[in-house]
């Protein structure tokens, strides 16, 4: 899962990421692409590590890239804030971080703080980029279509999608409207559309604002995981111990890390669930699409095993940790070999049976 973290100037995104990786902040007015390895807390595995004792835990992980502060407010900014966006088509989701505390020392973006205004701004710009992109698409298209080549006709189907998506844009639609079959769906997947990327909306907070609510429902829809994260304090967080991080937490009445609020926000928006494995020593998290059957998750794990698949047998995660033991889950009923068509759910415990 490849994520790119956009927000405008002083949102506090690098400070989230070096709190989710433990990387240290950038300098102040770097103008590069930052990357980390986020790995995916999760207390499954925190647990089954503790019950099978497996040589090597491997947690899934997310790729985060940190691109610098947006400044739309001059051509300047604008241009370079575009190249920057047009770099990051290839991601898989966007995550847009709104600044909503206030700090003296950190001037805000247009001279106040107001994370809806940011929001929209953000999305505005997302929806011109995508415009840009079709413009440039159709400028192409209609010089391609008057030569008679092979793939005149296709040409002709795909000049008249980006035409309606144009159309789309400039009524202030989602592109998605314009989209009606698959095949136009395959004809622009190669284009990484911005404004058809999930998102997730993380609202970097003070320390009193750690309990609030923000809605966002008139600029995103509602199904959008909407985060709060104290970037600040979370950063000061991962520089201590776990002892004294657990301690500090529960004083300020924090019940989940930032990491595993970005995780899971990630994992909703992008509709992924985990199965878990333990073989030859090695315990691990497979993050797949929710509704992969048995045969495809097989096939994550290695192609052998998805090419010569047999059973999957299979048990939940929260059986085995009431019942405490696969023998007791034996006993109960609750082992199952299940086909390649079979659904995996999020938990599930799976050893693939196969032969090549």
């Amino acid at each position: 899962m490849k994520v790119a973290l956009l927000g405008l100037l002083q949102s506090g995104k690098s400070t989230i990421l070096a709190s989710l990786s433990g990387k240290a902040i950038p300098p102040v007015g770097s103008t590069k692409i930052e990357e980390a390895i986020v790995p995916v807390p999760d207390e499954r595995l925190d647990w089954l590590t503790e019950h099978y004792k497996p040589k090597k835990t491997t947690y899934a992980t997310i790729d985060c890239l940190d691109l610098p502060g947006f400044n739309f407010t001059d051509e300047h900014g604008r241009a370079a804030a575009r190249r920057l966006i047009n770099q990051i088509r290839i991601v898989d989701m966007f995550v847009l971080v709104l600044r909503a505390f206030e700090d003296p020392a950190v001037p805000p973006y247009r001279n106040t703080v107001n994370p809806d205004r940011d929001l929209a701004e953000l999305r505005t710009e997302l929806l011109l980029a995508d415009l840009e992109l079709v413009a440039t698409r159709i400028e192409k298209l209609e010089k391609q279509v008057h030569k008679p080549t092979k793939t005149q006709a296709h040409d002709k189907a795909k000049l008249a999608l980006q035409k309606k998506l144009q159309e789309a844009i400039e009524s202030e639609r989602p592109i998605s409207s314009a989209i009606e079959t698959d095949a136009e769906r395959e004809m622009i997947k190669s284009l990484g559309f911005l404004t058809l990327k999930p998102i997730v909306v993380a609202v970097n907070v003070g320390e009193d604002q750690l309990n609030k609510k923000f809605d966002f429902t008139d600029r995103v829809d509602s199904t959008v995981p909407v985060t709060t994260i104290c970037a600040k304090l979370e950063y000061e967080l991962v520089q201590l111990d776990a002892d004294s991080r657990a301690e500090f937490m529960a004083d300020l009445g924090i019940t989940e890390s930032a990491a595993s609020k970005f995780a899971g926000s990630c994992h909703s928006a992008l509709g992924l669930i985990s199965f878990l494995t333990v073989v030859s020593d090695e315990l691990r998290a497979w993050p797949i699409k929710q509704g992969t059957v048995a045969l495809d998750a097989a096939g994550k794990v290695h192609t052998d095993i998805k090419r010569g698949f047999i059973r999957a047998e299979t048990f939940a995660f929260d059986d085995l940790k009431e019942l405490g033991s696969e023998k007791a889950l034996k006993a109960a009923g609750k082992i199952r070999l299940e086909g390649k068509d079979y659904v995996v759910q999020d938990g599930d415990i799976i050893r693939f049976r196969f032969n090549v």
